[in-house]
């Protein structure tokens, strides 16, 4: 996979650990969303804030760096959604403005070193996937 030195798990990955704690973070306001949203909005939240780092894992896990790049390429997607629900959930008053800025500023840093990962990945030579 090419992740020398100390990259052992896909925890330490500074992509992973920041998904994961944007969805830690996110998780548990969607308890404030109104009832019928819970079962709507709120899942998909929920589902997307998951699924991010769920793929970053997993594409570690692949055992090629296609399989890797490709699955990082689905979190990212799955990351963006994320950003458009979470856009939703500002607007229609679910979520509190407080925690706008805050939230858009993990969702940047979230897409900015997944980003990164990727290209990182895609720059260095095949190694025999």
């Amino acid at each position: 996979m090419g992740e020398a030195g100390a990259i052992k798990s896909f925890r330490d990955l500074i992509a992973w650990r920041l998904a994961y704690d944007l969805g830690l973070n996110l998780i548990p306001r969607l308890s404030s969303f109104p009832g019928d949203e819970r079962f709507g909005l709120a899942l998909q939240i929920r589902r997307s804030a998951v699924s991010v780092p769920s793929n970053i894992a997993e594409g570690f896990g692949r055992g090629s760096r296609s399989d890797y790049v490709r699955f990082l390429f689905i979190a990212r997607g799955s990351l963006y959604e994320l950003s458009t629900q979470m856009g939703f959930a500002f607007d229609l008053g679910y979520l509190p403005a407080s925690c706008r800025a805050e939230m858009e500023t993990r969702l940047d840093e979230c897409e900015r070193v997944l980003w990164g990962l990727i290209r990182s990945l895609q720059s260095k030579p095949a190694e025999g996937d």
